[in-house]
């Protein structure tokens, strides 16, 4: 018999009330009992960075974290991120300077230079190779990934 455990958080700005079994991770609140699929399930260890969110502020691995912690919780998720539909300037870096490939580590990736360019508006390039590590890109896009974190770091100075 399943025990599930109901959960009230914000997802995307929209409290959600959901009811999830014990065991169950965020990454599957959010993919399963949400249907919000831009958050990626890779590995489910912590180590690629694709199911990347902000929980009360701060990046974690959805898979890490375990749904009922998530009571009460500000979650936002890639499909948070351009509110009114366009993509914001740190989305639009990421097409223009070829940071996207496959784009399956993209959600991950965007939500960590994110959480980046929030703390450190112009961060220097080692700054965003630190930030950017715990995010894998299989197609190897690192060099892209840099020049685009860079680009919206100067164009939120416009």
């Amino acid at each position: 018999m399943s025990r599930t455990t109901p959960i009230r958080l914000t997802v995307n700005g929209v409290p959600r009330r959901v009811a999830a079994e014990p065991q169950h991770t965020l990454l599957d609140l959010l993919r399963d009992d949400l249907g919000l699929t831009g958050t990626k399930e890779c590995c489910l260890e912590g180590e690629c960075g694709a199911c990347t969110v902000s929980l009360d502020g701060r990046i974690v691995d959805a898979c890490l974290v375990l749904a009922p912690e998530a009571d009460g919780a500000e979650v936002t998720t890639i499909e948070g991120v351009a509110a009114d539909g366009s993509l914001t300037p740190l989305q639009q870096s990421f097409l223009d300077c070829g940071a996207v490939q496959c784009g399956y580590c993209t959600p991950g990736q965007v939500m960590a230079a994110r959480d980046l360019l929030a703390r450190i508006p112009h961060p220097s390039v080692s700054q965003i190779q630190e930030a950017m590590a715990g995010n894998l890109c299989r197609c190897g896009c690192y060099r892209q990934i840099t020049e685009a974190v860079v680009a919206a770091s100067a164009a939120a100075d416009r």
